[in-house]
């Protein structure tokens, strides 16, 4: 009873409070429900509030041991956790001293690799691989050319409004993780080929999804990766391509140039 009240208390108020995205609250339930059923049937169901660091650490070793978790699902899972207790303390559930990952080690963190990217080649190649004879072609064209031109996320293509839109001022708006708002400028190439698209879409209400389905829905951040798998498929790029691998694109050919 009491796992469940605190990882409710931890999601919906705290995480909530401090303004994360619901995708992200999900993963963080998810992990809490994992070290839960880890509890359950190792620890013999151990209330939350007599778990000791070095339960912890006999978890993080059954992730990297028998689930084969690499070091960066590792780090994740104990970020959470010491997050979870920390907030635990502040809420009032627990005094300060009683926080068993108070004086938790730093696990080490993992190696950073460089990011894979796609040479301008195989951009180009991208970018012109959706013809232009239908709107949703016309809207899978102006998909890439922005998350390439302005290196916004995939949730923050799709959670595009026609307002935050502006091919007069060449500018596009978003609202990034925490709800933070910024406005970013496009360039010549990125305003005609979303111009496109508006003018054989058709025109919608301030509020309406820029970019719709099929069914004049607002597309969903999975849709948006299909899209981008799809036309990278077709454009015969030898590398898995996908909104947040033109991210890394977007930032390592502006640093180049």
């Amino acid at each position: 009873m009491k796992w469940g009240y605190w990882i409710c208390l931890y999601t919906q108020t705290h995480c909530t409070a401090r303004g994360l995205r619901p995708r992200t609250i999900a993963a963080y339930r998810a992990t809490l429900d994992q070290f839960r059923a880890y509890v359950e049937v190792r620890l013999a169901g151990l209330p939350p509030d007599a778990i000791t660091a070095c339960h912890v650490l006999e978890y993080l070793e059954h992730l990297r041991r028998e689930r084969n978790n690499g070091d960066s699902a590792v780090n994740r899972q104990a970020t959470i956790l010491k997050n979870f207790y920390r907030a635990m303390v502040a809420m009032g559930h627990l005094q300060p001293a009683e926080n068993p990952l108070a004086h938790f080690p730093t696990v080490k963190g993992a190696p950073r690799k460089l990011p894979v990217t796609l040479s301008p080649e195989e951009v180009q190649r991208l970018l012109n691989a959706p013809p232009v004879d239908t709107v949703l072609s016309l809207r899978d064209r102006a998909i890439l050319a922005l998350l390439y031109g302005t290196g916004i996320r995939a949730t923050e293509c799709a959670e595009l409004t026609e307002e935050c839109v502006d091919l007069a001022e060449r500018t596009v708006r978003v609202a990034g993780k925490g709800g933070h708002e910024r406005t970013i400028p496009l360039n010549t190439q990125v305003v005609e080929t979303l111009a496109l698209y508006r003018r054989q879409r058709g025109l919608r209400s301030p509020t309406a999804p820029f970019f719709q389905s099929r069914g004049k829905r607002s597309m969903s951040r999975g849709a948006i990766y299909q899209r981008v798998r799809k036309w990278g498929q077709a454009a015969r790029i030898p590398k898995r391509v996908s909104p947040h691998r033109l991210r890394h694109t977007f930032a390592t050919h502006l640093v180049q140039a």
